[in-house]
């Protein structure tokens, strides 16, 4: 039986400046800076599951975040710079076409505690919206009727959440429902 492999750099991870795992038959898709921890796809005798530390995973989002995503009709990123536990997001998204919600900017704000990504960080709009998962006197996103949130997984992101809403924005039940004033705010 011949074992799968993930594919071109030589696996080799240093975790507080020690030799934590190395295979020399194991592959990596890309390479791997010191200190960060890795998921791998090696089904061979032994399987490796490492999992990245909640500031690498952050770093990570903001990256992203700051290059733009997609089509530039979803960005999120810090609110501010200075808080070294990267807690405070700012997302924005601009409303899905053919839907009430057509060029509509809407701002919202992520909050993640020292659980995430393990847990879902909390979502809230700033900017006042009429969705059937959004509380309508806080802004707060229900993880009850918002199933990323409800139903979350860790390798779920904050750009993750921000298109689902907007993609939860263009739903039946979402795209014609009455919109408060444009530029009014929870």
């Amino acid at each position: 039986m011949q074992h799968s492999r993930v594919i071109e750099h030589n696996l080799s991870v240093l975790v507080a400046g020690k030799l934590n795992f190395t295979s020399p038959g194991l592959r990596m898709k890309k390479p791997v800076p010191e200190g960060t921890a890795i998921r791998t796809h090696y089904h061979g005798p032994s399987l490796v599951s490492l999992v990245v530390p909640r500031n690498f995973r952050l770093l990570e989002e903001l990256e992203r975040g700051e290059k733009g995503i997609g089509d530039g009709t979803v960005s999120y990123g810090m609110d501010d710079g200075d808080d070294i536990y990267m807690r405070s997001w700012t997302g924005t998204i601009i409303g899905p076409h053919n839907t009430v919600h057509e060029g509509r900017i809407y701002q919202l704000k992520l909050f993640c505690d020292k659980d995430y990504p393990e847990k879902p960080p909390s979502v809230r709009f700033h900017s006042r919206v009429n969705m059937t998962c959004v509380n309508h006197d806080s802004g707060v996103v229900d993880p009850r009727k918002f199933s990323v949130l409800g139903n979350w997984q860790r390798d779920y992101t904050m750009e993750h959440i921000l298109t689902q809403l907007k993609k939860e924005m263009a739903t039946s039940h979402n795209r014609k429902l009455v919109q408060p004033p444009e530029g009014t705010h929870f």
